[in-house]
């Protein structure tokens, strides 16, 4: 049987271009989380087709963790869904899984002609890891990597494949179901030409294991933050053990990965902060 972590978050699904369309409460977005269940059930699906005793988590990232529509989903797969969660996007990463599927990803702050392009909220413009800038797709690859989970799938625009071949080489498969021509704009496959896409290469990944190896990142993992205003960095600076190196930019050191990743969280949650 094989145990697989599906994260899936809204900004990368195929045809999503605004903010509008991850945002509760219009039509747009309504319409989004409908490709964005679809995109789920289709990796799902693909998992299924290679093993069908396999088990399966779906993990609801974007915004409220509220977005995938339960009753729309592959019926085989469970869904976690809803906040605050430990740790977030990868909460339950810990749970024993073979492999590890990230779908609708987006690029990281700062990235050039990337679609709603950001690192977990619009306020963190940079983060590096042990020196090394990363998004969410790093930094929720070495969560995985702490546990000994590989990334076997990665689906978003052109520049998440390049973050992921830079991150991991050639070894997870990349689905590209859209070509970003600004922070706005794209140029996307059809949503159902995406969810075959999808189906096809999450089958062929469980069937096949591709030679992706967890992403270890070394301990003590030192964490560099900027942020959008030195307000923010006022909030910051007041947790433990948080050095302030200027006015929006601060730097601490935690013993592990998920120690690190559970106070970038918290600093994600602070700049979210009404100031």
């Amino acid at each position: 049987m094989t145990r697989v972590f599906v994260t899936v978050d809204i900004e990368g699904i195929a045809g999503v271009v605004h903010g509008s369309e991850g945002s509760p409460g219009n039509p747009e977005y309504e319409r989004a989380r409908r490709l964005m269940t679809a995109e789920a059930s289709a990796v799902v699906a693909g998992i299924f087709d290679a093993d069908p005793e396999a088990a399966v988590s779906v993990v609801d990232v974007h915004g409220p963790y509220r977005n995938i529509i339960p009753e729309g989903l592959d019926e085989r797969a469970t869904l976690s869904r809803g906040k605050p969660r430990h740790f977030g996007m990868m909460d339950g990463i810990d749970g024993g899984y073979d492999l590890a599927m990230f779908i609708g990803v987006h690029g990281r702050a700062g990235s050039d002609a990337s679609v709603l392009s950001h690192t977990f909220t619009g306020t963190i413009l940079d983060v590096t890891i042990n020196g090394k800038p990363m998004g969410e797709l790093g930094l929720n690859a070495m969560m995985a990597g702490a546990y000994g989970v590989p990334v076997v799938l990665v689906a978003g625009d052109q520049s998440v494949e390049a973050e992921a071949r830079d991150l991991f080489g050639d070894g997870p498969e990349i689905v590209t179901v859209k070509h970003s021509r600004a922070h706005l704009a794209s140029e996307s496959v059809h949503p159902n030409v995406a969810c075959r896409m999808l189906r096809e290469a999450a089958a062929r990944v469980v069937r096949d294991r591709p030679d992706s190896s967890p992403l270890i990142v070394d301990t003590p993992v030192e964490v560099t933050v900027t942020l959008a205003r030195p307000v923010l960095a006022d909030l910051v600076a007041m947790l433990d053990d948080v050095e302030r190196i200027d006015g929006r930019t601060l730097r601490f050191t935690r013993p592990t990965v998920p120690d690190a990743y559970r106070i970038l969280r918290l600093v994600t949650v602070l700049c979210s902060t009404p100031v």
